[in-house]
């Protein structure tokens, strides 16, 4: 989809009858590969949009935020999504902190493309990676976020910071505080936010997924959740989908409110080229979007991802076709 750049996670957005696509920005930092992501050092943002999604020209509008700006955070610009509330837009976003902790926050523009202005602290009471924002049709907004192993979110119990975790120890954490086997998955997480689209207006929840059971999906089930949470609406139901990390399914499941519980009910893309998967779902001018990425360009030997969209299959019942990506 766009071939100039290197870039991933991919966050879609309509805004003023564009749409606009916020990825976070891979290089090769020459950092080693490690299971907690340690090579993926992005340093900023950018912004792509188009007006044509399949066949129209994608405008690179530059740098929205930089690292550098942001005075809380150290390193690793992850994820991040915007949302638009009285004519501002709000970048959320996930980065390390001075002491290799990754927390969410916030930068206010006056345009989609930005620039981006940075609040000099991060969210209270936020943690691990990923955020999505989802602005629901009353206006209230919710922050999904959450993800294990390089995300942390194994870190954390009932929103507090487990004693035994530290900064440096990232590996025997994940192996010492991850659910095993038959033991209930670890969940996303879930909050919505203060007017002010600063702060969370609550303590975040847990967004469970079950099963055709009725009971949360289990460790050991390759379709729970690992990274990666999206949420859109479609007739009413609200489709919560992410990524299963290791097991590198993009799967969905659904519910009636925005806290869940959801329902699993299938994957929408098969494994891609590359360990990681992430996505965003869209709506625009009468049709759906998949946007994720692969590492196809690099040839899966740098782990540096490329940009790539796919239309969504949607049945008359609303179930998501399962798709493999070129």
């Amino acid at each position: 989809m766009f071939p100039k750049d290197y870039m991933a996670d991919p966050s879609a957005n309509v805004f003023n009858g564009r749409l606009y696509v916020y990825p976070s920005h891979d290089w090769d930092s020459g950092e080693c590969f490690d299971d907690d992501g340690g090579h993926f050092q992005m340093r900023d943002y950018h912004v792509l949009s188009m007006d044509d999604v399949m066949n129209g020209e994608v405008t690179d509008h530059g740098v929205i935020l930089d690292v550098d700006q942001v005075p809380w955070a150290e390193k690793q610009m992850w994820d991040n999504d915007v949302v638009e509330k009285d004519g501002k837009y709000y970048l959320i976003f996930s980065a390390k902190d001075y002491n290799g902790v990754f927390h969410l926050g916030v930068a206010v523009a006056d345009r989609p493309e930005g620039p981006f202005v940075p609040q000099d602290n991060p969210i209270r009471g936020s943690y691990s990676i990923d955020p999505c924002v989802f602005k629901d049709d009353d206006g209230q907004i919710y922050v999904y976020f959450g993800g294990i192993w390089g995300g942390q979110l194994q870190w954390y119990r009932d929103n507090k910071l487990k004693p035994a975790a530290s900064v440096g120890q990232e590996a025997s954490f994940r192996a010492s505080m991850l659910p095993e086997g038959d033991e209930d998955s670890l969940p996303s997480r879930v909050a919505r936010m203060t007017d002010d689209v600063l702060q969370f207006a609550e303590e975040p929840r847990p967004v469970v997924i079950l099963g055709e059971d009725g009971k949360p999906l289990k460790a050991n089930d390759p379709h729970r959740f690992f990274e990666a949470s999206w949420m859109h609406k479609m007739n009413g139901k609200y489709y919560f989908s992410y990524s299963t990390g290791d097991t590198h399914y993009l799967c969905y499941a659904v519910g009636d409110n925005p806290y869940g519980p959801f329902t699993y009910k299938g994957v929408i893309l098969e494994p891609v080229v590359g360990w990681t998967t992430h996505h965003s779902i869209v709506e625009y001018k009468g049709k759906w979007y998949l946007f994720h990425h692969d590492c196809v360009p690099s040839n899966d030997t740098t782990w540096l991802r490329s940009l790539k969209v796919i239309p969504l299959e949607i049945d008359e019942d609303g179930h998501i076709k399962t798709m493999v990506s070129d």
